[in-house]
């Protein structure tokens, strides 16, 4: 099933890789051709990336500052970070993403670099069988392409199995010495693998094991070099655009050095055309990682100077909506008296009346329940001697 996938993914890497080898009629320039097509295909997601990147390097100080002042509550240290990241529109993760798009990438480069004929050229298992077939029968050295098992051909399902890079060899050995073996086939083509007076086709530990002093192996031996070289730059260069919390140093030395040595390692045992396609990621990714490192630093002057205007802005009109807040108040307070004063002079209206009424006629003449019982003339001495 992942074989069938994997098939389907390099259809169109191939298709890229035979338009620029049938334009040039250079292997290597067609896979360099095709790496700078995939840079700028990528180019929108990666612009995307690389500012997130830089906004995050910028907002390290402020990470940092939060991360002291909370050193003791990790919850509220990333609560205070992600509201960090909310505030200036900033996604940690975005960063990361477009970052391992390469990886698939190079593996279906390195299946098209790998298997020619069924991967590049896109022709049939069956097909190829039948080239295996004619080869074997003309007489050519299938040592180096074949598997061989007590002298005879390994077989599975009706395919002879080939070698891992019998497939290229196949390909050399056809285009070079039995091209006639091809003429009838459909999609077939005779790959030149030279470039540069270099094999492509060749790996350059080959060479190291059976070393001679001359340009051909030189040359390939200085590929992975020259690969973990340009990964080594294009790392330093990327590290120093990058948040660096505390703590991480060693960490990311160790990743500075430990990714290109492993790159090295890996294009010493692949074909050289896959160090190839190394060296120009890289190359074209330094002058990429300069180009928008220089723009986006600009950009986000620009918009850390439009936010900062924004901010000043909003505080004055904040301060100048306190200071009317305060001058409302101001003329309020002389009508807040003036209603107290009214209550004041209610309460005491209030007393009076009450006073008033305890000597009215109304108390004079009360008995018991009925209060004008005496009426207005009654006086208690009226009668007295």
């Amino acid at each position: 099933m992942f074989s069938t996938i994997g098939y389907y993914i390099c259809i169109p890497f191939a298709w890229l890789v035979r338009l620029f080898y049938t334009l040039t009629q250079s292997y290597g320039l067609a896979i360099i051709l095709f790496t700078l097509v995939i840079k700028l295909i990528m180019l929108p997601f990666q612009m995307k990336s690389k500012k997130s990147m830089m906004r995050m390097t910028r907002m390290s100080g402020k990470v940092q500052e939060i991360q002291k002042k909370y050193a003791n509550n990790q919850a509220k240290m990333n609560e205070e970070i992600q509201r960090l990241y909310a505030e200036e529109g900033v996604s940690p993760m975005s960063g990361c993403l477009w970052s391992f798009l390469p990886f698939p990438i190079l593996i279906a480069l390195y299946s098209i670099i790998r298997q020619p004929i069924t991967h590049f050229m896109m022709i049939s298992a069956g097909v190829m069988e039948d080239l295996v077939q004619k080869a074997t029968a003309a007489g050519a050295d299938m040592s180096a392409i074949v598997q061989m098992r007590d002298g005879a051909p390994v077989v599975k399902d009706g395919l002879t199995q080939l070698m891992p890079y019998g497939q290229i060899n196949l390909v050399k050995l056809i285009s070079e010495q039995f091209p006639s073996l091809s003429e009838n086939v459909q999609g077939w083509i005779n790959v030149k693998y030279s470039f540069l007076g270099l094999d492509l086709a060749s790996t350059p530990w080959s060479k190291v094991t059976s070393f001679a002093f001359t340009w051909g192996a030189i040359g390939l031996i200085l590929i992975p070099i020259l690969a973990g070289l340009s990964q080594i730059l294009l790392t330093r260069i990327t590290m120093k655009q990058q948040p660096q919390q505390d703590g991480a140093g060693n960490s990311t030395k160790t990743m500075m050095y430990m990714m290109p040595l492993f790159s090295v390692y890996i294009a010493f045992l692949m074909p050289a055309a896959l160090g190839v396609y190394w060296i120009a990621q890289s190359g074209f990714s330094v002058i990429q990682e300069a180009i928008m490192g220089r723009f986006f630093n600009q950009k986000l002057e620009e918009e850390e100077n439009a936010r900062e205007a924004q901010r000043e802005a909003d505080r004055k009109r904040r301060m100048e909506e306190g200071r009317q807040q305060q001058e409302q108040r101001r003329q309020q307070q002389p009508q807040k008296q003036t209603l107290k004063e009214k209550q004041r002079a209610a309460q005491e209206a209030k007393a009076a009346k009450a006073k008033k009424a305890g000597s009215s006629t109304t108390e004079a003449g009360r008995v018991g329940d009925r209060p004008y019982a005496r009426g207005r003339a009654y006086r208690a001495d009226r009668y007295d001697d």
